[in-house]
């Protein structure tokens, strides 16, 4: 809260603001439950963990994570796909769907591709789930020369990125709402990632920064150098 109002021209410490949440009675979401969603009971090739929790990467689009989450509508669960790089946390490509197929990934995927144009050799990481390990997505990787790495089985710290990445959509937007059909939760998830948490959320991890203003901040000082 006092690196946000700090961003905006306000000079709010750390305590401050905690007064300040106080006297206006603000308090922090509370979280919800994990719930397990991977089916990894298939007899499907799985890749070698080789991101083995390197979660730190120095440059864009050399690692990214991907995964699966769903949001419950009264018209049924809606699955959302993301695919993230590792670099900034930035969500780079997404998908919602009413269904939790291989196609579902291979959308987020495409559109990852499709805004970043990652070289060969990018590092693709995913839990072992079905939809992730099915010859089809394994096909998709091979086109974009992509190197497949899965988590081991049943650890979700493998992917923590990604599922921190779910912990605060659903901590900050969907576990404190009741959606009356699939495409009013498909609008407010679609503006939370690209006009807040992309845009505006800051992330202790880059500085208090946005993942679009690390991203820029590190071209600018590659084009200076």
């Amino acid at each position: 809260m006092s690196k946000g109002l700090r961003k905006q021209g306000f000079n709010v410490g750390r305590y401050q603001a905690g007064s300040l949440m106080r006297q206006l009675e603000l308090k922090v979401k509370s979280r919800k439950r994990f719930k397990v969603t991977t089916d990894s009971k298939h007899d499907l090739p799985i890749a070698p963990n080789i991101l083995n929790r390197e979660f730190q990467v120095d440059v864009p689009d050399r690692s990214w994570a991907s995964d699966i989450t769903y949001i419950w509508t009264c018209q049924g669960w809606l699955y959302l796909a993301v695919v993230l790089d590792l670099f900034s946390r930035k969500v780079v490509g997404w998908s919602l769907q009413a269904t939790m197929t291989a196609n579902l990934i291979t959308e987020a995927l495409a559109m990852a591709v499709g805004r970043r144009c990652p070289l060969p050799g990018l590092l693709h990481h995913s839990d072992r789930g079905s939809q992730y390990a099915s010859e089809a997505y394994s096909k998709e990787l091979e086109k974009y020369k992509m190197i497949a790495s899965m988590s081991r089985k049943g650890d979700c710290w493998d992917n923590a990125v990604v599922e921190r990445f779910f912990c605060s959509l659903k901590t900050e937007l969907t576990d404190h709402m009741l959606y009356s059909t699939c495409e009013e939760a498909r609008r407010d998830i679609i503006e939370y990632i690209e006009m807040f948490y992309n845009s505006d959320r800051l992330h202790s991890y880059l500085g208090y920064l946005s993942p679009a203003d690390f991203e820029e901040q590190y071209w600018k000082f590659k084009k200076a150098a």
